[in-house]
């Protein structure tokens, strides 16, 4: 299958490069910067050159592929203006690519966050926030698992709080980057809240299954870690970089400081009996094992 890949020099955008060109797929990847095409090219990947609000680039990568994975992102959570024009940027190319692939029963595999569930891990049958600092997202991606009523086979991969690679990625890489500028490590409240994580080789096997099997319409969990404790994932990172740890103001996290403070535990009972996945590489305790101070 040609699959057209958004974000594909990304943590995890690399990571699903490299596993569909080695389970025999090419890779036609968006590449919004001469350095992000060597990227792609060194991988193995075809470069298109273009940004995500490239919408004339965007259909044009949908009708030369067999099937789309969407990863990209612009990670900006410096500001809640940030939060909302990013999502309303991914909004945006979503809504293109699902228009381009209207009635050609081909893949369209997008992706979002693990729901919250009060009092349990969640499941993929729970409904994903549409409210909340990124519930616009929510909105985009359930508009998109509907056009699977228009001849289109969009599934969703949700990841967790943490997609993780040698100790860099996710909220626990936030949690990192604000320990090595404040000379904290910290985490919000008492601590006792959980997230969840995945390895972002393990999620890309799942983006690959969703791409070959996932019926139309459906959601699926990249879970591996149930749930861990943030208070934990800061002592390793305190004792990684020789930090104190303690607990900070939910504001330290701006935009996304109600995020961080919440207990999200989720579950991939079922995206694991229905898909065959087993995630196999280390969970986010071991791997932050690998930050350097």
């Amino acid at each position: 299958m040609r699959v057209f890949v958004t974000g594909g020099t990304g943590l995890i955008g690399s990571a699903v490069v490299a596993e569909l060109l080695g389970n025999g797929h090419t890779v036609l990847a968006l590449a919004r910067s001469e350095a992000s095409a060597r990227a792609a090219e060194k991988a193995g990947a075809e470069p298109l050159r273009g940004g995500l609000a490239d919408l004339d680039v965007l259909r044009a990568g949908a009708n030369r592929a067999d099937g789309v994975i969407h990863l990209a992102f612009s990670n900006d959570f410096s500001s809640a203006d940030a939060v909302a024009n990013a999502v309303a940027e991914e909004t945006a190319a979503l809504t293109t690519l699902g228009a381009e692939l209207v009635g050609s029963d081909r893949p369209l595999v997008t992706v979002s966050g693990t729901p919250a569930a009060p009092g349990r891990a969640s499941t993929e049958s729970d409904p994903v926030p549409t409210d909340g600092p990124v519930g616009g997202r929510g909105r985009t991606v359930t508009a998109i698992l509907d056009l699977a009523c228009r001849g289109v086979r969009s599934s969703a991969v949700r990841l967790p709080r943490t997609v993780h690679d040698n100790g860099q990625g996710g909220f626990a890489g936030v949690l990192t980057g604000i320990a090595r500028q404040s000379g904290v490590s910290g985490y919000p409240g008492d601590g006792a809240q959980r997230w969840p994580a995945v390895h972002a080789r393990d999620a890309a096997v799942l983006f690959r299954l969703a791409l070959e099997r996932a019926p139309a319409g459906t959601a699926w969990h990249a879970v591996a870690d149930e749930g861990d404790p943030v208070r934990d994932i800061a002592a390793v990172i305190g004792r990684r970089l020789g930090l104190p740890v303690e607990s900070v103001p939910v504001e330290t996290y701006g935009p996304l400081g109600p995020i961080f403070a919440a207990d999200q535990p989720s579950s991939s009972a079922y995206t694991r009996a229905t898909l065959g996945w087993e995630p196999k590489y280390p969970g986010l305790l071991a791997d932050l094992e690998n930050l350097r101070p």
